[in-house]
């Protein structure tokens, strides 16, 4: 099954939601929501936003099934 490279972010605060390139060799622990201005942060357990509010989680997790920083 091919790697996706994109995911689309749904802000938990106010529900907007952008399509965003994820990064394949590394975790992207901060992202500023262009809705409200939050500043979105991994939810415990998870590596990275995009395995936290994405619809579809991050590289390296999509290879593995592990967390990309384990």
């Amino acid at each position: 099954m091919p790697i996706l490279s994109r995911s689309t972010l749904t802000c938990p605060q106010c529900g907007h939601r952008a399509i965003e390139s994820m990064p394949t060799d590394a975790c992207q622990y901060f992202y500023d929501c262009r809705g409200c201005g939050a500043v979105l942060k991994p939810k415990a357990g998870d590596c990275c936003v995009f395995c936290s509010y994405g619809d579809v989680v991050c590289p390296p997790v999509q290879e593995t099934g592990r967390g990309c920083c384990s």
